[in-house]
């Protein structure tokens, strides 16, 4: 049996391959802020702007699961507010979500991982977030390639993959006050895309039809 463990499995995009893959009968751990039903074989509360929360739900994960197949990243968080009025706590917020959260949660995870694992980055499309009012979101989505980029560098035996999705229907269009477009994708429509590209055996950057954010 097969081990993957998602950050962010309970929000739109981590809870679809949360319940995707356990739909395949893998063994899935999940993190998040909160803990809530899932289909996850355990799922855990961690901020994953706090290293000693990752470390010890990390550990948890090692005790549990075992060596880890699929590793997903898919915590995300959104402000919408032009540079002038972006406070340096959101900005901080969106930062630590997005980009250092991703640090933390790789590096305390590289041990866990399974020789030959799959190491995925959920981003989103660069033209798509360079736009006024996402200067937060759009730096961590661009640092987030870079990190991924090194990792693919110092992790050559391993898989990393950086998905950039357009327009998915989660909650963070709530946090910036608008709708998503009609063309938006269902967050488990991503989740098979993204499953799809793991069994393909894909490593690089691989954009996801889309319009918009996030």
């Amino acid at each position: 049996m097969s081990n993957a463990l998602i950050w962010g499995g309970t929000g739109g995009i981590g809870g679809a391959l949360v319940h995707a893959l356990a739909a395949r009968q893998w063994t899935v751990a999940s993190i998040g802020r909160q803990i809530e039903s899932s289909a996850a074989t355990i799922a855990l509360q961690a901020d994953v702007t706090y290293a000693d929360e990752i470390a010890n739900a990390v550990l948890e994960v090692a005790q549990t699961l075992g060596e880890i197949d699929l590793w997903v990243y898919a915590v995300g968080d959104i402000v919408a507010a032009r540079i002038e009025k972006l406070s340096e706590s959101d900005w901080n917020r969106i930062i630590g979500a997005n980009l250092t959260g991703a640090f933390l949660a790789t590096r305390a995870s590289l041990p866990l991982l399974a020789p030959a694992a799959h190491i995925v980055y959920v981003g989103a499309l660069p033209e798509n977030v360079r736009r006024p009012g996402l200067a937060a979101y759009a730096a961590a989505k661009g640092g987030l390639e870079a990190l991924a980029a090194v990792v693919a560098a110092e992790e050559k035996q391993r898989r990393v993959s950086v998905v950039r999705p357009g327009a998915v229907q989660t909650k963070l269009w709530n946090k910036i006050g608008a709708k998503p477009p009609r063309t938006a994708a269902q967050p488990e429509s991503l989740a098979e895309a993204i499953l799809a590209a793991h069994f393909a055996g894909h490593q690089g950057i691989l954009d996801v039809e889309g319009n918009n954010v996030p």
